[in-house]
């Protein structure tokens, strides 16, 4: 952490110490008072709470000041007060003073599928030499940024930041806050289309984090996706590293194999160097992510040698690709942290390959799809078949679409059963479930089907 002055606080945002000593020694820094650590300066912020009201809480809990943007009482006047314009934008401000400050160099990886993922794997790659900061969870908005910088210590070489957006001009104000030196656009998807006109307008604001970049910085780009080439056909082409599958990329895949439970084996293409490499990647899709990470590593000058070893210790995500094996051989995908039409196209077709008695897709609805949201949804539905999936489970309003698509594909209507609720799902599937069956469980954020992940964990393994 950077442990500041109250003084040092206020001239680094732009406010005025309104109570306190000014010399008061701050060593951490928090936005929610059940958080707050001894020694931390709490920023009242306003959203759908009002932060102000909770200052005495961070108080009991050990905070020794507030940023604050209007006047607070009943405060001891020991209690630091430094008082603001509009206390976000100080969190902003004082998170880019010192990211500026520092030798601290920046990664910004945003895209509409595999953001996190890529984030965690350029980070435990970069790890073999390279002492690495990253975003904590999915901190990849305007408060979460700035409290990963503001987390940043003197041994720190690398930040690594996960920068998200759903509305246009959020990537922008990510930048002013850390400019990256490498900037990483995983893929564009319709995700967040109800915000967006087009898939085009959507690859215009993932194109901020390009336009955001420090000068000279480089752009890692996924070359396989066309809306990536063309949102880039203004920046240096010298100052672009292109992942994918086409031989003309630096980093690439060639020649990838499923192998079934063992997950996938392919060729890494890595500069001039080429190697053979096995991943228990069960979902194809994640190999993109780990080319954009494998890209970043390329840049800051990592050998094949190093970076191969690393795999053996790419982190497993929570609700985010996770296989959960029970006792009687039944095994679960779990994928339920969120969804779109690509990524859920991508694991159902790599999954529908893997051998297993029955295999089961229990697919939420994915939200904000906007006013073509039935059609993604039917669309999915005429792959299911196709893609070697016996049984059907959807949840929510719009998944109703996909069992429709599935129905119009001559998928039987016997093996498919709509539910309202994730909670439903999960009481229908644990008797319904056997020995050698494969589930997969995917869906936005909003159907919290993580339940269904979390009740067959706690009573199928009893």
């Amino acid at each position: 952490m950077a442990s500041l002055t109250l003084a040092r606080i206020a001239e680094l945002t732009g406010g005025k110490i309104i109570q306190g000593q000014p010399d008061t020694l701050v060593t951490a820094y928090t936005f929610d008072s059940r958080n707050t650590t001894p020694g931390s300066i709490f920023f009242a912020l306003k959203g759908i709470r009002d932060g102000h009201h909770y200052i005495s809480d961070a108080r009991h809990q050990g905070a020794l000041a507030a940023c604050v943007s209007r006047a607070v009482s009943g405060l001891p006047a020991s209690f630091g007060l430094v008082r603001v314009d509009d206390t976000l934008t100080a969190l902003e401000r004082l998170a880019a003073q010192i990211l500026a400050e520092s030798q601290i160099r920046v990664v910004g990886i945003t895209g509409s599928i595999g953001k996190t993922s890529t984030k965690e794997f350029t980070a435990s790659l970069l790890s073999t030499r390279f002492r690495v900061l990253k975003s904590q969870g999915n901190y990849n908005n305007q408060i979460g940024l700035p409290m990963t910088i503001l987390s940043v210590t003197g041994a720190d070489q690398i930040a690594v930041l996960e920068m998200g957006m759903s509305r246009a001009g959020e990537i922008k104000k990510l930048t002013e806050t850390a400019p990256p030196e490498v900037a990483v656009i995983t893929r564009v998807a319709p995700v967040h289309l109800e915000f967006f006109n087009s898939l085009k307008d959507i690859a215009l604001a993932k194109k901020e984090i390009l336009m955001g970049a420090r000068s000279g910085a480089t752009a890692v780009l996924n070359g396989d996706d066309p809306l990536i080439r063309d949102i880039a056909s203004d920046f240096s082409p010298d100052k672009i590293i292109y992942f994918g599958r086409h031989d003309k990329y630096p980093v690439r895949a060639e020649a990838i194999e499923h192998q079934g439970w063992a997950g996938l084996s392919f060729d890494l293409v890595f500069g001039q160097e080429k190697a053979r490499v096995q991943l228990p990647f069960l979902n194809e899709g994640l190999i993109t992510n780990l080319l954009a990470a494998c890209s970043v590593a390329y840049y800051f000058g990592l050998t094949l040698a190093e970076v191969i070893p690393a795999f053996q210790n790419l982190p497993e995500l929570s609700h985010r690709g996770q296989l959960i094996r029970f006792k009687n051989g039944l095994r679960l995908y779990d994928d339920s942290y969120n969804s779109n039409p690509v990524a859920l196209e991508e694991v159902l077709k790599s999954l529908g390959r893997l051998p297993a008695s029955r295999k089961i897709a229990v697919l939420g609805d994915m939200l904000e799809l906007g006013p073509a949201e039935n059609q993604f949804h039917q669309e999915i539905g005429t792959k299911i078949q196709s893609y070697g999936w016996d049984y059907l489970v959807t949840i929510g309003p719009r998944a109703r679409f996909i069992a429709e698509g599935a129905i119009s594909c001559d998928f039987n209507p016997s093996k498919i059963q709509s539910f309202d609720r994730s909670n439903q799902a999960a009481f229908w599937l644990k008797p319904f479930l056997q020995a050698g069956d494969l589930v997969l469980v995917k869906g936005s954020r909003g159907l919290s089907l993580e339940t269904i992940v979390d009740y067959l964990k706690k009573e199928l393994e009893n």
